[in-house]
This record gives structure tokens, C-alpha cells and sequence, in this order.
């Protein structure tokens, strides 16, 4: 598997190397590659904030679940990531999760919170002259009871330390409490770092263990949640059990590696399958 999806991207390498993915088309799909082959991680690598490579506390493995099916289960013990070897453009992820019970440190009593970072691009944890953090310069969907697929635009470091942040735009309106939502008959709106909720999340959304919203779309906890992500040039579209949540559009960032998060609550994904775009 890990020799295909090696071929994969480097036949779709472009102007020496700067974009890895295949060409965009009209909304014809090519063959589904599975990132998880159900055995190991062999198509990922990992890293931590505290021991960056090293996972002495096995934050991730692979099991057998409740269900008997293998999945990649994240402990959330420490924050951190498991990331694609490989940068991707144009496709079509597909992405099968569920929380389990375990919770740690100052998210222990909050919100179960995880989250899938595309087009990530920077060192690990942007990691600069004097800086540290946990995740790359990307476009997150959100993975938060309550908040999936939700977009946060995440902010980065370069080699010096500079800050930079990426930028993506949304048609979207204001909440009840003057947060930004996706509305497709919204204004049109960039949004250079910052949230831009999903059309149903709950204005009395509260960081709170098992918060869940009038009109949540995500499975309720322990069951099976399907996130989709289509990133279509410079166009992203989050889907939730089959319902598009949001959509993003002009995104500064079209190309990079994808993370899937270990925020401080258990979860686990059964599937992460990416289908090319021609």
C-alpha cells in the first residue's frame, strides 16, 4: 500500500515537485486509496508536543473496536497528531469515527474534541526558531461534539518563527450571539485565521462532556459518524452523515500533508479513505 500511494502522488507532482495530488476535473473521481489498510499505520507517521516522535504512552495504536472491526484508536492522552506521510491535493476524503469514554487533563470534564487538518504544510508543529505548538499552518474541519464540521483556519510558523496564517472564505451570517455560521445565502465573507461555525450549530453551545445540539448531525456518542471532506481545487466542503455543513471557498492553501488530532479525548476511526479528483 504504501509503495501505491507513493506512485500515486509522485505521478501527480507538478512544476518540480510543488503540488503532489492528481489533476483536477469535472467531478470524476479516481480509485479509492485506503490510508488505513486495517493493519498498521504504515501510511502515517505521529508526533506529539512532549516527545515528538516518540509515543511512550501508545496515544496511537491499532485495535480491534466494540465492533470487531480494526480501527486506529487515538487515547487523546497527550496532544498530537497522526499524519500522512504524503501531501495531497484534489480529492476526496472519507473518514469513519467514534468518541470513546476516555478523557484527560483540562478537557477531561469539556466538550470531546478532535479534528482533521487539511492541506497542512510547515514543519511539525511549526515548530520555529522559538516556538512549539501542536499542528501545522491548514484548513481544519472540526471534529467537537456539538461542532463538527465546523472550519477553523489555522495559523502558522516559518522557519524564523514569523506567523503566518492562511485564509479561506465563506457565504455565512451571524448567530444569535454574533458568531459567524455558513449560510448559503449569507454574505460573502474572508476570513484570515478564525471559526466559521457549520449552519446548525447551536447558538447555546456549551464546552461541556456530552453537549449535544437541537440539530446535531453527528451520530450520538459511541456510534459510527462519517465526515467527508471534498477538496476541489481551492473549494472545500465539509459533509456530515451525508448533510453538507459547510462550504469554503479561495482557500489561500490547496495543497499539503492531512493530521487527524489527539486533543485530550479518546476516538477512534475505523476508515480514511481518499478517492483522487480528476
Amino acid at each position: 500500500m504504501r509503495t501505491k500511494l507513493a506512485r500515486w502522488a509522485a505521478a501527480g507532482a507538478i512544476a518540480g515537485g510543488l503540488l503532489v495530488g492528481l489533476p483536477v476535473g469535472a467531478g470524476a473521481q479516481g480509485k479509492a486509496m485506503q490510508l488505513f489498510n486495517g493493519k498498521d499505520l504504515t501510511n502515517f507517521y505521529t508526533w506529539l508536543v512532549d516527545s515528538h516522535r516518540e509515543d511512550p504512552h501508545r496515544v496511537f495504536s491499532v485495535v480491534d473496536a466494540v465492533d470487531g472491526a480494526p480501527a486506529i484508536r487515538v487515547s487523546g492522552q497527550h496532544y498530537g497528531a497522526f499524519i500522512t506521510r504524503e501531501e495531497y491535493s484534489n480529492y476526496h476524503l472519507v473518514a469513519e469515527y467514534r468518541w470513546g469514554p476516555a478523557t484527560w487533563g483540562g478537557r477531561k470534564d469539556r466538550t470531546r474534541d478532535s479534528g482533521i487538518l487539511l492541506h497542512c504544510q510547515g514543519r511539525d508543529g511549526n515548530t520555529g526558531k522559538d516556538f512549539n505548538g501542536p499542528w501545522m499552518m491548514s484548513q481544519e474541519c472540526q471534529i467537537i461534539e456539538g461542532g463538527t464540521g465546523d472550519f477553523i483556519v489555522v495559523g502558522g510558523h516559518d522557519e524564523s518563527g514569523n506567523r503566518m496564517t492562511p485564509k479561506l472564505t465563506a457565504t455565512v451570517s451571524k448567530d444569535r450571539d454574533g458568531e459567524w455560521i455558513y449560510d448559503p445565502k449569507g454574505e460573502e465573507r474572508e476570513f484570515a485565521g478564525g471559526r466559521i461555525n457549520w449552519f446548525g450549530r447551536d447558538p447555546d453551545w456549551a464546552d461541556r462532556i456530552g453537549f449535544r445540539g437541537k440539530q446535531d448531525v453527528e451520530s450520538p456518542f459511541s456510534q459510527w459518524t462519517r465526515v467527508e471532506v471534498i477538496c476541489d481545487g481551492d473549494k472545500i466542503t465539509n459533509i456530515v452523515n451525508g448533510t453538507v455543513v459547510n462550504k469554503g471557498i479561495r482557500s489561500s492553501l490547496t495543497r499539503g500533508k492531512i493530521i487527524f488530532q489527539s486533543e485530550g479525548a479518546e476516538i477512534f476511526f475505523r476508515k480514511v479513505e481518499l478517492t483522487p479528483l480528476r
